[in-house]
């Protein structure tokens, strides 16, 4: 089967006195015939050249499926009076969700059965769930398209009546204000899927009200209460500033007020205790340090330090109780828990052993509590919730991920490496792997993201164990443009830097061959979104350090989205990547934009995967970077191109489905490597 060849449409794209000639623009025509057309000869191609590979891919199916505990069982959270959970049955794809009134043991009441409300669609999922603080309502949100907007609905716990309310349009959560008939909700820009609107909604009077317009383009807004629920929050943000205003809970139908009005550059985030507020910002702290100020002088000038800035720590997060704080930081590339005695100022740091792990705080809805809900996890350790006594200092387990057929962990290994980036910066590197004799170069998969200063904690995977098990090393390289190692990181990789995000990772993987991990005949990497821009780039820089290559739903035509404001999200990206419609910043990213920079030359075999519906990074960037790669590249490696026609960025919904992609996936790599079972 010949691979598809799209037609050439050329459209020039001018601006600064520079022309770029387009010859694949018209596939950005979603309902176009010829477009779908060529996206399902694409998906026919990729098919027939993974053929081979059909029994592997059900085997790897099978094997990752029957990992999975099927009819598992969520921890329960005790929130207002009620035991809420979720558990799952043998063959259901879906949550169902349930809850029990005051102790364990009494009835269960089922509030949700995802399994039957997905019922006839292709795509379903579950926005936020919200119940009303006398217990009696439940608001709920679903998307049967998968571009992350959401129809807001509501069910009567008492009756299980699914009552008339249909609010289309929304980002799927909503509040409760305390009079058990007024929600507060956001709503979407249908065209770009900005969160620009709140609205509050009386389900008594049926009357729906506007509370606030987000009017600049390049913030996106929310609202939600605070975990003391006295106050109802709007949020307003762009990636380098925020704002926040505040309202009674009890009197929904006050005006909201500014708490501190935004100033470029100055980002804050607020958290409601007694009668105080806790206040992480990055003011004169590019690590963010912890104020705190009284609930009705909230000005920054009445902002008080609690916790000073660090140059070698990261504030990440607090979470509030009545005796305590939780401080979530972030030291060496490290997560560390730090417990403060807010009575006494007495503290301590929770205690973790491994040199690759994760540790957070979990799901904490009870406000006058001795007790922290946290979760943890290592490259080599399943997911694991567990109970804290701040006092005593005791942790009990309450679940670990359980990992059928077996899992032992003295048969795995992982590691913190570093790597030298070529300015001498060193890149930290997590590594997992399962235990072998042989010193010989392994089969090794390097993934990274890289941007919107997003970190890529280390973390267990049992579908992970199928690549292990056959000789793969997986690597998660910490490269500049998270926050791995502090906002300075992240600064270091956007912008004007961003292509400080690709060296480390091009430096990252030469140090893997260097030290004799692997080679560049073994050597496979990875990255989704802005992780498959990285992949877009070091494939031209660096087309010979990879024997293959998946790019999962692939932002690689930077240049030309960034100049459209009418594509999603585009307007709230400029702080991270910059504003193209600037000379400057125009040239830089036309220096490294994937698809801009195609050649006549040899690149390593490729899939790449997509979804028709996908709200991040839009279908056509994928299709015209593989057209576009198909007529200059001037190997005969692989290329294939997987495009989902039912859905969107984060691919199939429910928890089965999904892994078929991932067994693609994997049969791909196992298929350049010759592992054939």
């Amino acid at each position: 089967m010949q691979a598809p060849k799209a037609k050439k449409a050329p459209k020039e794209l001018s601006i600064h006195g520079d022309t770029r000639i387009d010859n694949y623009f018209w596939l950005n025509q979603r309902e176009d015939q010829e477009v779908l057309d060529y996206l399902n000869e694409e998906n026919a191609y990729a098919k027939e050249v993974l053929k081979p590979t059909e029994e592997l891919q059900t085997k790897l199916y099978d094997e990752i499926v029957g990992r999975i505990k099927k009819d598992d069982e969520s921890v329960p959270v005790k929130r207002n009076g009620y035991w809420y959970y979720t558990r799952y049955v043998t063959e259901g794809e879906y949550a169902i969700h349930c809850r029990k009134k005051g102790s364990l043991e009494n009835d269960e009441e089922i509030i949700m059965d995802v399994n039957k409300m997905a019922e006839g669609h292709a795509y379903y999922s579950i926005g936020g769930l919200s119940v009303s603080p006398d217990n009696k309502l439940l608001v709920y949100s679903e998307d049967i398209v998968s571009r992350r907007i959401y129809t807001l609905k509501m069910k009567n716990l008492e009756t299980n009546e699914i009552l008339d309310l249909s609010i289309p349009g929304t980002t799927g959560g909503a509040s409760w204000a305390n009079d058990n008939q007024t929600i507060f909700y956001t709503e979407k820009d249908e065209t770009t899927l900005r969160s620009f609107k709140i609205m509050s909604y009386d389900i008594i009077a049926k009357e729906s009200k506007v509370r606030y317009v987000e009017e600049d383009d390049t913030f996106n807004c929310g609202v939600y209460k605070s975990k003391s629920k006295k106050y109802i929050v709007i949020s307003s943000g762009a990636s380098i500033t925020s704002e926040y205003q505040t309202l009674l809970a009890d009197n929904p139908n006050d005006d909201f007020k500014i708490f501190q009005p935004r100033i470029r550059g100055l980002e804050y985030s607020i958290s409601h205790y007694e009668n105080k507020w806790n206040v992480m910002t990055n003011w004169d702290a590019q690590n963010f340090k912890l104020m705190e100020t009284d609930e009705k002088l909230t000005a920054r000038e009445n902002w008080k330090e609690v916790i000073a800035h660090r140059e070698e720590t990261l504030l990440e997060g607090v979470e509030t109780f009545k005796n305590f704080m939780v401080i979530e930081e972030r030291t060496n590339g490290q997560n560390h828990l730090r417990v403060i005695n807010q009575k006494t100022d007495e503290e301590h740091y929770m205690k973790f052993e491994s040199e690759t792990y994760d540790c957070w705080t979990s799901s904490n809805p009870e406000f006058d509590t001795e007790i922290l809900r946290y979760g943890y996890t290592s490259m080599t350790t399943p997911s694991s919730v567990f109970d804290y006594d701040m006092n005593t200092q005791k942790k009990t387990l309450l679940k670990q991920q359980e990992v059928l057929g077996g899992y032992d962990e003295s048969l795995y290994d992982s590691k913190r490496l570093w790597a030298k980036a070529r300015d001498g910066k060193l890149i930290p590197m997590s590594v997992v792997y399962k235990k072998v004799d042989s010193d010989e170069p392994r089969p090794t998969l390097l993934y990274a993201y890289g941007s919107y200063g997003h970190s890529l904690d280390p973390y267990f995977s049992s579908v992970r164990l199928s690549l292990l098990d056959r000789g793969f090393v997986q690597v998660i390289a910490h490269i500049r443009g998270g926050e791995d190692l502090g906002r300075q990181w992240y600064d270091d990789g956007k912008l004007l830097n961003k292509k400080n995000t690709f060296f480390d990772y091009i430096d990252c993987a030469e140090h893997l061959i260097s030290e004799k991990w692997t080679s560049t005949d073994k050597l496979y990497a990875m990255g989704g979104s802005a992780g498959g821009l990285l992949m877009g780039v070091v494939i031209n820089y660096r087309p010979d350090l990879w024997k293959g290559v998946i790019a999962a739903v692939p932002f690689v035509d930077v240049v030309t989205t960034m100049l459209d404001d009418t594509i999603p999200l585009t307007t709230g990206e400029y702080d991270e990547w910059g504003n193209p419609n600037n000379e400057e910043f125009y040239h830089y990213i036309k220096s490294y934009s994937p698809y801009d920079n195609v050649q006549a030359k040899e690149y390593p075999n490729m899939l790449i995967t997509t979804g028709l519906h996908d709200s991040q990074v839009q279908y056509w960037e994928p299709a015209k970077w593989i057209a576009k790669l198909r007529e200059m590249k001037t190997d005969n490696n692989i290329l294939i191109m997987d495009c989902n026609m039912e859905t969107g960025h984060g691919g199939a919904s429910g928890r089965f489905e999904s892994l078929k992609e991932t067994a693609k996936e994997y049969a791909f790599l196992f298929m350049l490597e010759g592992i054939e079972k």
